[in-house]
């Protein structure tokens, strides 16, 4: 007896409703390949050694043939390949329905979505040889052994043909010491300190006082003489003569001994503490020296992390030798040649514990004030005995002849102990001290019969650093 309703029996016996299902056709699944053990041997792997154009010989191929035509269909009639190649090509496609099923070797692609070939040498059967394209520069071409680098090739061991590199030896080596040294030097936080920052008592008394002494002197002279001459009394004469030689005494002392005078003052100028120190307030922070951001090197001796250097050549002048500048008197040592340089360092003041940042960089003005000494001592008998101190003098093109010769090298290390005058700041709780804006003065120091001194910019003070032990840092 028929009925409205369509059913059908399953499998168990049951009769239900409903027209039976259709039944779904399988989509069949993409199989791969496993891939062959290598055993370490590059030349086994396929695409890794395709990657590195190593001939794989008698191995396995997983990429097209060449001038092969490329094939594509649906997703249900895809042919299997290897299974990193099927992954890559889906990956690719990025799209339901239709996949891409073009072979491609493993490398980048161009702008089109295509693999970029590459090859290193003539390919079997007559095909081709096609260069790889690019938008950017070639990179070299990797060495043989497989080995990737992090940089450029003619940075390391080989050069960009994978053979290794020729090294001259010691000359490489002093090159690249020499641009190195010279990139520091010529970096602007690095203040270039000439002969003139050192105290002189001639440049610093003031000149209208000078020469005004010296008219008076010229008028007293030619007054004395014209009474000695007219009324033959020689008295103001004797007081003019008199008066002379004291000024010119005293003159003499403070050109002699000016500068110790003035090393003195530093000392007993009283250190004042960082913690209480006004802003703009004129003090001397003793503590120890902590290297910024650029270090130096002093340039005889290849001290490393210094705050400040100085190497100064000078000359003795007999009575037929050169003269080392155009103010060199006979029988004196003159300085013939001077490299002495300063940047910003740090200091912990030794009173208050607290660090300052001393601005000495960026051509700051710098009076120091630091000991140095004797390097080197070169005469005629003994010109050939330091090869260092040669090597020195042609780097700076300085001739050696048969000249007198003594190198002179000091320098602020860091972990030193030094003193430091100048004017503090105070920045967003940064703490400075930088130069002043004035000269300062060092006033009449009678019991030594020392006239007024200016200490310009700030003053560094520090004994010979080679006597002296420092504190690591």
């Amino acid at each position: 007896m028929g009925s409205r309703f369509p059913s059908h029996k399953l499998g168990n016996g049951l009769y239900v409703s409903g027209r039976p299902e259709q039944t779904k056709e399988k989509t069949p699944t993409m199989s791969s390949v496993a891939m062959p053990y290598t055993g370490g041997d590059i030349k086994k792997s396929g695409e890794l050694g395709k990657m590195f154009d190593i001939p794989t010989g008698g191995s396995r191929k997983s990429g097209p043939i060449n001038n092969a035509p490329t094939r594509t269909g649906s997703f249900g009639g895809a042919t299997s390949h290897s299974g990193q190649l099927n992954s890559i090509n889906r990956m690719v496609s990025g799209g339901t329905g239709s996949v891409s099923l073009k072979k491609t070797n493993s490398g980048p692609l161009n702008k089109h979505g295509e693999p970029m070939r590459k090859s290193s040498g003539p390919q079997p059967g007559g095909a081709p040889v096609t260069s790889r394209q690019n938008s950017g520069p070639i990179p070299p071409v990797l060495p043989t052994t497989g080995l990737i680098t992090s940089g450029p090739i003619s940075s390391g061991p080989l050069n960009s043909a994978g053979a290794p590199r020729k090294v001259s030896g010691p000359l490489d080596s002093t090159g690249s010491i020499k641009l190195q040294s010279s990139s520091i030097v010529n970096n602007q936080a690095v203040t270039k300190l000439s002969h003139g920052e050192e105290y002189s008592f001639r440049k610093s008394f003031p000149k209208p006082i000078l020469w005004s002494i010296i008219l008076l002197f010229v008028m007293g002279f030619i007054a004395g003489g014209f009474i000695l001459g007219a009324v033959h009394n020689p008295i103001l004469l004797v007081v003019v003569v008199i008066l002379f030689a004291i000024v010119g005494a005293v003159f003499t002392w403070n050109t002699c001994y000016g500068r110790s005078a003035i090393v003195g003052f530093i000392s007993k100028y009283p250190d004042a503490e960082l913690r209480t120190a006004k802003d703009g307030q004129f003090v001397k922070v003793s503590g120890v020296v902590t290297c910024g951001n650029v270090p130096l090197e002093s340039a005889f001796q290849k001290v490393p992390r210094c705050v400040y250097t100085s190497t100064s050549l000078y000359e003795y002048r007999g009575w037929d030798s050169k003269a080392a500048n155009p103010e060199h008197r006979r029988f004196t040592w003159g300085l013939r040649s001077l490299e002495r340089h300063v940047t910003d360092f740090y200091i912990s003041d030794f009173q208050s514990g607290l660090r300052a940042l001393v601005k000495t960089g960026y051509g700051a003005r710098v009076t120091p004030y630091v000991d140095e000494s004797v390097v080197v001592d070169i005469n005629p008998s003994n010109r050939d005995m330091s090869p260092d101190f040669i090597r020195w003098l042609a780097a700076r093109n300085l001739s050696r002849d048969d000249r007198i010769m003594r190198l002179k090298e000091g320098y602020i290390k860091e972990g030193s102990t030094v003193s430091v005058m100048g004017v503090v700041q105070r920045n967003d709780n940064v703490l400075m001290i930088v130069p002043p804006p004035e000269p300062f003065s060092t006033g009449c120091q009678w019991a030594k019969c020392i006239l007024p001194a200016s200490l310009d910019g700030i003053v560094l003070r520090c004994e010979d650093s080679s006597k002296i032990d420092v504190i690591p840092v």
